[in-house]
C-alpha cells in the first residue's frame, strides 16, 4: 500500500494535500506537480511511502532542480512510485545506461552455439553483479535534504517504519499530514 502526500511550507505553517501520482511519470511531472502546490515558490516536499518497505522525500524549492532521498534504492526500484525517483543521476549512472554495452561484449565464438559452460557462469555471476551496481542497496540521494529544516543526516537515515509521520513531527506538521492521511 502506498500513501503520498505534498507538504508545502507556506507563512503560516505546512500545508498538507493527498495526491495522485498514477497520472505522474517522470521526476518532471512530480517536480511540476509540487510546484502547483505553492504558488509563492514556497518549500514543498513530496513524501511517498510503501508500507514497510521504503520512503522517500522529493524537496522542490521554487524552480530549483529537486532534490531527492530514497530510503532503500532496492526496495523502490520495485515499485513504479520509486522508479519515478529513481533517476540516472541519483543512482549515478550516465543517461540510458540501463542494457550491457554490446561493444564491451567478449565474443569469442561460443555466440555460434558452442557450449562453454565456464563462459556461461562468468557471464550468469556478470549479470547479477552487474543488475546490483545498477541499484544500490539502501538509502540514496540526498541525505541533508531536510537538515535545514531540523532533520539531520543521521536522523533521517535512522527513521522506522513511519518515517513520513515522524519527518511531520520533526517539521511541527504532523497534525497537517495526519488531516490527508
Amino acid at each position: 500500500m502506498y500513501f503520498a502526500a505534498l507538504l508545502a511550507r507556506t507563512e503560516d505553517g505546512w500545508e498538507a494535500s493527498d495526491t495522485e501520482l498514477d497520472d505522474v511519470e517522470t521526476l518532471s511531472d512530480l517536480a511540476d506537480l509540487a510546484r502547483e502546490a505553492s504558488p509563492d515558490e514556497d518549500t514543498v516536499l513530496v513524501l511517498i511511502e510503501q508500507e514497510d518497505a521504503w520512503f522517500g522525500v522529493v524537496r522542490v524549492d521554487g524552480e530549483d532542480d529537486p532534490r531527492i532521498y530514497v530510503s532503500d534504492a532496492t526496495a523502490a526500484a520495485r515499485s513504479s512510485y520509486g522508479e519515478i525517483l529513481l533517476t540516472d543521476e541519483l543512482l549515478g549512472r550516465e543517461p540510458g545506461d540501463d542494457g550491457p554495452d554490446l561493444d564491451a561484449l567478449d565474443l569469442d565464438g561460443t555466440e555460434d552455439g558452442e557450449d562453454d559452460e565456464d563462459d556461461e557462469a562468468d557471464e550468469d555471476g556478470g549479470a547479477a553483479a552487474g543488475s546490483a551496481e545498477a541499484v544500490p542497496h539502501g538509502p540514496v540521494g540526498d541525505a541533508q535534504i531536510l537538515e535545514d529544516l531540523g532533520v539531520s543526516e543521521k536522523e533521517l537515515r535512522s527513521l522506522s517504519e513511519d518515517a513520513l509521520t515522524e519527518i511531520a513531527e520533526a517539521l511541527g506538521a504532523s497534525e497537517t499530514l495526519e488531516t490527508v492521511r
